[in-house]
């Protein structure tokens, strides 16, 4: 078994070393870090061909893009490796997968990929993506990562995530608030979710309305479905306010059983309807 493997490392080891290779160098290899409480990112320009960049948004995982300057490269996706660094002989590379290209002509690599990556560049590894067919040529393409002065600039990236937000616009922009029949309390689970809305927009000053929408089911009567969903819109509004919303932003309606997601015609259905919407508009 590990003769095999270890004679696949040095074909690859091989192959790597005679590709057309484009990587920072010890006096050009820089990482810079963009931080917020939305967006982490952590890039590195790569000379004469593009740019790679880990993205760590509020409340997703980390992933890897690589940008071309050329479009014309990975047509074939490639092989991403976590390479030896110079001063790191007789260390194995490491296959850590095969990415696709997107329309793009991006390389997107998602999890946990991208954490591998950066647990390699951390060890001083060189992550890098290879494929053959450069240019239409024969020979092969490597375009890697330096881990040169990574760790400067790891402290902060580590500390940019520790202070993003736990929810993204994307994550709150639309949310539905179910309830029981009859009821319009809230649960401990929804005021957890209206937690993190409130925390979004009081962080987010491009946020300027948030609409609350009332509904019921079918079932009943239908005044008494509309001061229903009266009562469950002002109960969503009242939680946010407490919450540090100005009540000038909050934006209360109510509907009764007018606007069904799903018809009433079963028991899992009406429980769609006993909602309240919570919609978010910014600049």
């Amino acid at each position: 078994m590990l003769k095999p493997l270890l004679a696949a490392c040095l074909l690859l080891t091989a192959a790597t070393a005679s590709a057309v290779t484009f990587r920072a160098g010890i006096e050009t290899s820089r990482w810079d870090l963009e931080s917020s409480k939305f967006m982490c990112r952590l890039s590195q320009q790569i000379p004469t061909f593009g740019i790679g960049t880990f993205e760590h948004e509020a409340g997703e995982r980390v992933r890897f893009v690589l940008q071309p300057t050329d479009q014309a490269h990975f047509n074939k996706g490639a092989e991403l490796i976590a390479e030896a660094a110079p001063w790191q002989p007789g260390i194995t590379p490491r296959q850590l997968g095969v990415v696709e290209r997107d329309h793009d002509g991006r390389l997107q690599v998602a999890n946990p990929q991208a954490e591998l990556m950066l647990a390699s560049l951390h060890k001083g590894m060189y992550p890098t993506f290879f494929t053959d067919g450069w240019y239409g040529t024969e020979e092969p393409l490597r375009v890697g990562l330096s881990a040169v002065n990574f760790q400067s600039v790891y402290a902060d990236y580590v500390n940019c995530v520790a202070g993003l937000l736990p929810v993204n616009y994307h994550q709150v922009a639309r949310t539905a608030i179910l309830f029981p029949s009859a009821q319009w309390r809230l649960s401990d689970a929804s005021k957890e979710r209206l937690d993190k809305i409130a925390l979004y927009v009081k962080s987010d000053n491009s946020v300027h309305s948030v609409y609350v929408d009332g509904h019921s089911d079918g079932q009943g009567r239908r005044l008494f479905n509309r001061d229903l969903s009266k009562r469950r819109a002002e109960a969503v509004t009242e939680y946010l306010k407490s919450k540090g919303l100005d009540e000038a932003m909050l934006i209360t309606r109510f509907h009764g059983e007018r606007y069904p997601v799903k018809q009433n015609n079963s028991k899992s259905n009406r429980a769609r309807n006993r909602r309240v919407t919570i919609r978010l508009e910014r600049e």
